[in-house]
C-alpha cells in the first residue's frame, strides 16, 4: 500500500495560475503597507488556493511480481558431441538449484537446436524472440548454455539484464577438419580440373605432420595419397563421366578427436562436353542431305566436319580430275589418324564405292568397341550389294538387310519397349491425335527390311510393325541403325511432320553415354532437404531402395510407376550429408546441403565471438567443467560476476491491483479556513 499526493483543479490550470499570481501581488502588496495581519492574508489565501487545486491522495494497492531469468540452452549439432550434452544438462540442474533460493525469481529455459538449411547457430534470434515474450521490465539476468559458436551475432538485442555465459567443452579438446576451399561448378569432360584442399588442426593437437587422404568419384573404389597438415594442396582430376559426378573426400578419425564429422566434405561437379564432335559421312545425294547438315549446323555446341561423296569413281563424263579436285580431302587423316576425336560418326545413306577402303572401315568398328558411337541412317542401298553391312562394320551392326525394300506409307510408331526407353519414351506426346490413339505424326513412304541381332533393342517400328530404329551396345560403344532415308519429312513438315529435332537429340545424347539418357540408370535430384530417388528400366517393375544416411542408418524406400520405365518417389532427408541409394542393381550418391556443415567449421568451444556482448552488460564467462557457479543479486549498475558466482539484478516490478483516491479536505472546509484566518486578519488589524 502506498499514498501519493495529486491535484484535480476545479477550475484550468491556467485561470489557478493567475489567481497565484493576484494573492501573491496582494500579499506583497500587504506586506508592502505593513499590515500586521499580512501573514492571516497569506493562510486565507493560501486556503483558498487549495481549495480550488482540490488536493487528494492516491492511495495504490499493489502486488509484487517475480523476477525472470531466461536461460538459452545452445542444442545445435556441435553440441552434441564430446560431452557437451552432459555439461549442459548439469548447467541446467545448477541453475535450477541456484535460482530456487533466490526469492521470487522464475526461470525461463529456452533451447535452440540447428538453424533451418546450414545457418548455423541461431542463438541471439532466440534470445530475441525470448525477451519479446517477457517484460523487459521483470529481466533480472540472461544466461548462455553454449560452446560459444554462433552464427547472428549482429542480431544481438539490447539486453535489459546482466549477460552471462556457461561455456562447454573441455580445456583440452582439440579436433581435425577437412576444407575444400576451392571446387568449380562444372568441368569439362577430358580436361584436368584443380582443386584446393587444407587439412587444419583446432585446439590442443597432437604434433602430426602428415594424414592419408580418401578420394572417391561416385562412390567407387577411393585412391588415397598422403597430405600434410596446414598447408593449402592442390589437387588435379579428371571426371570420368557427364553429368553430376559426386566427389567424396575423407581423412581417417584421429584418437582423441573432438569428432570425425567435418573429416569429410563433399562437392559436386557437373561434367559438361566442351563441343559434340561430329563426322558426317553422305554416300550420293537426296533430299534428307541437307537435314542432316542444317540440323547438325544449327546446334552452336556441334563441330561438325562433312564428309560428302559428290562424284563416284566409276562416273565417267568427261570432265578433267584437275577441274574436279579442288584440295584433296584428308580421308587417311580422318579415318586413321584422328579418328577418335570424333563422338559420333553419322553414315547417311553410304553405299561402299571403293572411297573408303576396308581398313578405315575396320578401323571405324575398333572406334567403337573402344567407346565409339556410329549411327546408320540407311536408304535403298543398304539392302543393295554395296550395302555397309557388307563390310567390316557389319559386325557390329544391330540389323542384318534382307534386300527386301518397302516404298508406301506408313506413319513411325513407337514400340512396347520403345515406350520405356529414354530415347523415345514420351515421343507420342509432342503431337498426339485428338482422339489420342497413337501420335498423330506425317507418313514416312520407304523402310529397308531388316533382321535385328539378338543383343539389339528395337525402339520404333514402321510398315507392319517391322524395325525402324535399332539400338545396341559392342563393346565399351553404341551404335544405331535408322531402317529409313524419310526422317527429312518431319523437318519439312509434311503432313505435320513430327518430333525430328528431339529424337535425334536424344538419339546422339544416349550414344554419348549421357546419364540422363541410361536405359538402366537410378538418379537422385536434390530438392533443398528433400531428394527425389528416379529408377528408369526396360522393365516391368523394379524392386525398393535402400537409403544409407550420412551416419550410416538405412531407409528402405518403395518407387512408385508414374511412367513406363520410371519410378520415382519423394523422400524429406532428416539431415544434411552425403547419402547413398541402392536398389541391388544400380546405385547412386548424392550430397544435400553444403560440401561441409557449418556447425562443424569450428568445433573448439570458445567465448571469444560472445565477449564484447557479455562484458558490455556487465556479465561473466564460465566454464561449465570448472564446476558449478552460484548466483546472487546485485544492484543495478554494479558488476554481476565474480570468482565462481555469476549476479543478477532484482527489478522490484509490481502490478498495481487497486487505486484509491481520498479528498485532503472537503472544499466546505478549506472555505471555513479561509474565512476564519480572513476574520483573523481584519480583528487584528481593527484593532490596532
Amino acid at each position: 500500500m502506498t499514498g501519493t499526493l495529486i491535484l484535480d483543479p476545479l477550475i484550468p490550470l491556467l485561470a489557478l495560475y493567475a489567481v497565484i499570481a493576484l494573492a501573491s501581488l496582494g500579499l506583497a502588496l500587504a506586506i508592502w503597507r505593513r499590515l500586521s495581519g499580512w501573514w492571516l492574508r497569506g493562510l486565507a489565501a493560501l486556503a483558498l488556493l487549495a481549495a480550488m487545486a482540490n488536493p487528494a491522495i492516491q492511495r495504490e494497492d499493489r502486488e509484487t511480481l517475480s523476477d525472470i531469468v531466461i536461460l538459452v540452452v545452445d542444442e545445435s549439432a556441435s553440441q552434441q558431441i564430446g560431452d557437451r550434452p552432459l555439461q549442459n544438462a548439469a548447467a541446467i540442474a545448477n541453475i535450477q538449484e541456484e535460482l530456487a533460493r533466490q526469492p521470487d525469481t522464475e526461470l525461463r529455459i529456452v533451447t535452440v537446436g540447428d538453424g533451418a538449411g546450414d545457418t548455423g547457430t541461431t542463438l541471439m534470434t532466440a534470445l530475441s524472440q525470448a525477451l519479446a515474450d517477457e517484460p523487459r521490465g521483470r529481466i533480472a539476468g540472461i544466461i548462455l548454455a553454449t560452446d560459444g559458436r554462433l552464427h547472428d551475432l549482429d542480431r544481438t538485442p539490447a539486453l535489459p539484464a546482466p549477460l552471462h555465459t556457461l561455456l562447454t567443452g573441455q580445456p583440452d579438446d582439440w579436433d581435425r577438419r577437412l576444407v575444400v576451399s576451392n571446387a568449380p561448378a562444372f568441368a569439362i569432360l577430358g580436361e584436368e580440373v584443380v582443386l584446393t584442399l587444407r587439412i587444419e588442426d583446432q585446439g590442443a593437437a597432437p604434433r602430426t605432420q602428415t594424414v592419408p587422404l580418401s578420394v572417391s568419384i561416385d562412390g567407387e573404389a577411393p585412391l588415397t595419397l598422403p597430405v600434410p597438415i596446414g598447408q593449402d594442396i592442390r589437387l588435379p582430376l579428371t571426371l570420368p563421366r557427364g553429368g553430376m559426378n559426386v566427389l567424396q573426400f575423407s581423412i581417417p578419425q584421429a584418437e582423441g578427436e573432438l569428432t570425425d564429422r567435418n573429416n569429410s566434405a563433399v562437392v559436386q561437379i557437373n561434367g559438361v562436353r566442351d563441343r559434340l564432335r561430329v563426322l558426317l559421312v553422305s554416300g550420293e545425294p537426296h533430299p534428307g542431305e541437307r537435314t542432316w547438315r542444317n540440323l547438325l549446323k544449327s546446334d552452336a555446341s556441334v563441330d561438325l566436319v562433312h564428309f560428302t561423296i559428290l562424284r563416284p569413281p566409276e562416273k565417267q563424263d568427261g570432265v578433267p580430275v584437275s577441274e574436279l579436285s579442288l584440295i584433296a580431302f584428308p580421308t587417311r587423316e580422318l579415318f586413321l589418324e584422328k579418328i577418335h576425336d570424333f563422338d559420333l560418326i553419322i553414315f547417311d545413306r553410304y553405299r561402299r564405292r571403293g572411297i573408303l577402303p576396308s581398313a578405315y572401315l575396320e578401323n571405324i568398328r575398333n572406334y567403337v568397341e573402344q567407346g565409339g558411337a556410329v549411327l546408320i541412317s540407311s536408304g535403298p542401298e543398304y539392302g543393295a550389294a554395296e550395302s555397309i553391312y557388307r563390310s567390316p562394320l557389319g559386325d557390329i551392326l544391330p540389323g542384318a538387310p534382307t534386300a527386301r525394300v518397302f516404298e508406301q506409307g506408313f506413319t513411325p510408331q513407337i514400340t512396347d519397349l520403345g515406350q520405356r526407353h529414354p530415347v523415345t519414351a514420351g515421343l507420342d506426346s509432342y503431337a498426339p491425335t485428338p482422339d489420342g490413339d497413337g501420335p498423330g505424326w506425317g507418313r514416312w513412304f520407304r523402310l529397308v527390311d531388316v533382321l535385328v541381332s539378338d543383343t539389339a533393342t528395337t525402339v520404333m517400328s514402321g510398315l507392319d510393325n517391322r524395325p525402324l530404329l535399332v539400338l545396341d551396345r559392342i563393346g565399351e560403344g553404341r551404335v544405331s541403325l535408322l531402317a529409313s532415308d524419310h526422317s527429312w519429312l518431319w523437318d519439312r513438315g509434311f503432313e505435320g511432320g513430327g518430333p525430328q529435332l528431339e529424337l535425334l537429340r536424344r538419339l546422339a545424347h544416349w550414344m554419348m553415354k549421357e546419364p540422363e539418357l541410361e536405359e538402366e540408370a537410378l538418379r537422385v535430384e536434390p530438392v533443398g532437404q528433400t531428394m527425389r530417388i528416379i529408377r528408369r528400366t526396360l522393365g516391368s517393375n523394379t524392386g525398393d531402395v535402400t537409403v544409407t544416411h550420412p551416419d550410416g542408418t538405412e531407409t528402405v524406400l518403395t518407387l512408385e510407376d508414374v511412367a513406363p520405365g520410371r519410378f520415382e518417389t519423394l523422400w524429406d532427408a532428416p539431415e544434411i550429408g552425403l547419402y547413398r541409394i541402392d536398389d541391388g542393381y544400380k546405385s547412386a550418391v548424392i550430397a544435400l546441403g553444403p560440401s561441409a556443415p557449418r556447425e562443424f567449421e569450428q568445433t573448439i568451444a570458445s567465448a571469444e565471438t560472445l565477449a564484447p556482448v557479455v562484458a558490455g552488460s556487465g556479465g561473466g564467462v564460465m566454464a561449465i567443467s570448472d564446476g558449478d557457479v552460484a548466483i546472487r543479486s546485485v544492484r543495478e549498475g554494479r558488476p554481476a560476476t565474480g570468482r565462481g558466482w555469476i549476479g543478477i539484478t532484482p527489478r522490484g516490478a509490481y502490478r498495481t491491483a487497486e487505486i484509491n483516491i481520498i479528498p485532503v479536505l472537503p472544499a466546505w472546509a478549506f472555505l471555513l479556513i479561509a474565512a476564519i484566518l480572513m476574520i483573523g486578519a481584519w480583528l487584528r488589524e481593527g484593532r490596532r
